[in-house]
């Protein structure tokens, strides 16, 4: 059979190269270091035959180190294992970089259509007009996060920038020198970023990559259209989390939030000082010389002093006016690239990226509980307080509050950080940091108290310059939250501020901790017939509906394919933007080249127009709609089983390496909410969840449920109908394509021994047979032959980055035996576990 052209390319470009690279690489000698890389083709080898013979890890690296590599002591042993695992590490770099250097080739022989086909499709069905409408009124919004998924610093990634440079020139001496500078660079952090470490870290890409690939990106936009005049500043955003995501991190406070809104600030001014100094070097006209260097002085003055701060008036007047004389007097010379410059200005204004706020309904409830008490309209509690009177204390009472009140240091923090956003807005503009994003909402006081707070905080009640959003991430949350708007949309003075806020109602749905709670499918299925509930409701009250999708790294987290995610939304859930957070992994891989942020910004662009081109609407019948709500059903239950399974959290807590995450330097954040002793699932943070699957290769979040599902719909006769929801309902079809990305990244041999374990075999039966049954029942309902069938290249680099962290994967499960066995060296096995998670996470893209 013929191999098509992309796989060919990809073989060619990233599977030979990478072993061309990867040979050269295992023979350089480093510190400490001289054997090594060349034992581990060997070691990889070992590996996979012991564990597809059923031996089990310790067994495996014992019999390997006695007969392949002669090494008996145990410190010698250990010594052996962290050097495999910084080999392991630095492969994951150079295959990533061989990777994304192949990328832009590999893209020219995607199926994707591009923004321009998508233009190109309208012309031929005269509906340009309508694209070009739907373009200006259009938005997405990309929110970085800092969740704890990614830790280069930014020496490593200039390495990593450097290697793909390199690759695609194929300068191998230049490319045997860098490979040695990776070898002798240190890929982790001593100890753990602050959070402003971590913003730091986004900011590198904002700086390096987004400022320059936003303002390309809105030029083809206007290429391709045909037309010079549009004008959609908003139709790419960039939003910002790190320094303002307080929800359970309490490293966050109010004096991080600023710090990270004026570094925002200086970096974008050193962004509009590199372009303006460039122009400078062209603009030797007399009429608008010095007003260049008036501005490119006043820019340089704000890079460095948080106190200067430069009015978007300031920077665009002068730009305007240099366009209107190279217009006028100088035969528009050079014009081309001003007006770029004025396209950034006018998207990035004063802000870069636009700062979000986020924290727990559960610290403004205490915060509100205190200040009533200290008010004396309430003792104790709340709940002396009646619904209605609650309400009415809420939206009218004048209250006047300070950070001083408070010996609380988190309710004084939650104040000051409330109060100092009036002075941020200030230095950044309003919509440098206008949203507040309100966790675990599931009442209508989830609103409410943030709209109290900012009231009381001094804000002006009729006019406050924030969007409220509500965070529904749990089943009781979705299920309520229709509810929970309309009541909001009901109150006066609420609908006062949406008016002023035209119009508009962000609503944030969260596919991590809904995953977590009820399971794949019927977390996917709640999260969108919600969003179909909640459009109607906002159309009803003539509110337009904004839903912001916080979306983690795989399937499991609302990951995946993020172009057949969005084009599978149905005409009844609104469409005026698409906005979703980035993290972690998915912002080097998917975002992390000029390359990638074009192609996936255009993506998302694209399926917010594909609905309007499509001649046959986006319909879910009700027949299909109550087969999807069965499977649902189903699934939920099988998975509340597991959940509930009296070996669920002992599994995890000791089988896994989930009690590790914390201890890592990757992330500021703790892995779970509060302080409590004792695991609790419903403290338990969805990364390090989904993430400890992940590092054992059963990637549960991901599938489990599904297979009974469709067994028991198979069973009853429904075979036919199910195969016709899979190639009918695109909706239906991206959750099993998703859900076969989990599967295939699933390796049970890999922990094949616990099936051996007294106390965890028939736990881990459980698990292994819903894996078998989940990948036996999405082949018969797909009709493909294999995993991934539809994505080739996808699956080959799964297949791939999977192959080079085998050995570093048998690495951490033997450590985790010896830890089990109480060894002497216990200490020393958990840094290996600890340090064995970095390679993981990283060689898989999307772990967690």
């Amino acid at each position: 059979m013929d191999i098509p052209l992309r796989e060919k390319e990809f073989e060619k470009l990233v599977k030979n190269k990478f072993n061309v690279y990867n040979s050269l690489f295992l023979s350089l000698p480093f510190r400490k270091i001289t054997n090594t890389g060349m034992i581990i083709p060997l070691m990889h080898h070992v590996c996979k035959q012991g564990l597809e013979s059923g031996k089990d890890p310790l067994e495996i690296l014992d019999s390997f180190f006695d007969t392949n590599v002669n090494i008996h002591s145990e410190e010698e042993k250990i010594d052996f294992m962290f050097r495999v695992i910084q080999y392991i590490e630095r492969q994951v770099v150079l295959y990533d970089s061989v990777e994304d250097a192949a990328f832009p080739h590999l893209l020219n022989l995607d199926d994707d259509l591009s923004l321009k086909d998508y233009i190109h499709l309208a012309a031929n069905k005269k509906d340009a007009a309508g694209v070009r409408e739907k373009l200006s009124k259009f938005s997405a919004r990309i929110v970085f996060t800092a969740h704890p998924t990614q830790f280069y610093s930014s020496s490593v990634l200039d390495i990593i920038a450097k290697l793909r440079g390199l690759i695609n020139e194929n300068d191998i001496d230049e490319i045997d020198i860098t490979l040695h500078q990776l070898g002798l660079t240190s890929l982790i952090n001593s100890q753990k970023p602050t959070p402003f470490d971590e913003a730091k870290n986004i900011i590198y890409f904002l700086r390096n990559v987004f400022y320059d690939a936003v303002g390309e990106l809105y030029s083809n936009i206007k290429k391709n259209i045909n037309d010079i005049s549009f004008d959609n500043s908003k139709i790419i955003e960039l939003g910002f989390w790190p320094g303002g995501d307080r929800d359970g991190n309490p490293f966050v406070k109010s004096d991080t939030t600023n710090a990270v809104a004026d570094e925002l600030r200086m970096t974008l001014m050193k962004c509009y000082y590199k372009d303006v100094k460039n122009l400078s070097q062209k603009l030797t006209f007399s009429e608008v010389e010095d007003v260049v260097a008036n501005l490119r002085e006043n820019l340089y003055a704000a890079m460095f002093d948080a106190a200067k701060i430069l009015s978007l008036k300031e920077i665009i007047e002068p730009l305007y006016s240099v366009q209107e004389s190279l217009i006028k007097n100088y035969n528009s010379l050079y014009l081309d690239e001003l007006n770029t410059l004025i396209d950034k200005v006018k998207i990035f204004k004063i802000h870069f990226a636009a700062l979000d706020i986020r924290q727990n309904h559960s610290v403004h409830k205490r915060t509100i509980e205190e200040i009533l008490k200290k008010k004396k309209l309430i003792n104790d509690s709340l709940n002396e307080l009646n619904r209605e009177e609650l309400i009415s204390i809420l939206i009218q009472k004048k209250i006047s509050v300070l950070p001083e009140d408070f010996d609380d240091e988190l309710l004084s923090d939650t104040i000051q950080s409330i109060i100092q956003l009036r002075d941020i807005q200030n230095k950044n503009g309003e919509e440098g940091c206008s949203r507040y994003i309100i966790s675990h909402s599931e009442d209508i006081f989830s609103i409410l108290f943030v709209f109290a707070l900012f009231r009381w905080c001094g804000w002006n009640d009729e006019l406050i310059p924030f969007d409220f959003i509500p965070l529904f991430e749990s089943m009781e949350g979705m299920e309520n939250s229709e509810t929970i708007m309309r009541e909001l949309f009901d109150i006066t003075e609420y609908k006062a501020h949406l008016k002023q806020r035209n119009n508009k109602q962000t609503i944030m749905l969260g596919f991590s901790d809904g995953t977590k709670d009820g399971g794949y499918l019927k977390a996917n299925w709640s999260i969108f017939k919600t969003k179909e509930n909640l459009s109607a409701l906002c159309e009803r009250h003539n509110i337009k509906a904004i839903f912001f999708d916080g979306r983690g790294g795989p399937p499991a987290r609302g990951g995946g394919k993020t172009h057949r995610f969005y084009a599978a939304q149905s005409e009844r859930i609104a469409n005026h933007a698409i906005q979703l957070t980035i993290q972690g992994q998915t912002i080097t891989s998917k975002y992390g080249t000029k390359e990638h942020f074009i192609h996936n910004c255009e993506q998302l662009l694209t399926a917010g127009l594909s609905n309007s081109l499509h001649e046959k609407e986006n319909n879910i019948p009700d027949k299909s709609r109550k087969l999807i709500e069965e499977l649902a059903r189903i699934s939920f239950n099988k998975y509340s089983d597991l959940k509930n399974h009296k070996m669920f959290l002992p599994y995890l807590e000791n089988k896994s390496t989930l009690k590790y995450y914390g201890e890592t330097n990757i992330g500021s954040r703790p892995a779970k909410r509060g302080d409590k002793e004792k695991l609790d699932f419903n403290d338990l943070r969805a990364i390090p969840f989904v993430g400890s699957w992940s590092q054992l290769r059963q990637n549960v979040p991901g599938y489990f449920g599904i297979g009974t599902a469709l067994k028991e719909l198979i069973n009853e006769g429904k075979l036919e109908e199910l195969k016709n929801l899979f190639n009918d309902v695109p909706f239906f079809k991206a959750m099993l394509l998703n859900s076969m990305m989990s599967l295939s990244k699933c390796y049970f041999e890999l922990t094949a021994y616990i099936a051996k374990d007294n106390e965890y075999k028939d736990f881990w039966n459980i698990l292994f047979e819903e894996y078998k049954l989940a990948k036996e029942m999405v082949l018969q309902i797909s009709g493909y032959n294999r995993l991934m069938e539809e994505e080739p290249i996808s699956r080959k680099s799964i297949a791939i980055r999977e192959s080079i962290v085998l050995p570093l994967l048998v690495i951490q499960q033997y450590a985790l035996q010896k830890i089990e066995q109480n060894s002497d060296k216990k200490e020393t096995y958990e840094k290996i576990v600890k340090r064995s998670l970095y390679g993981n996470i990283n060689a898989s893209r999307n772990s967690a």
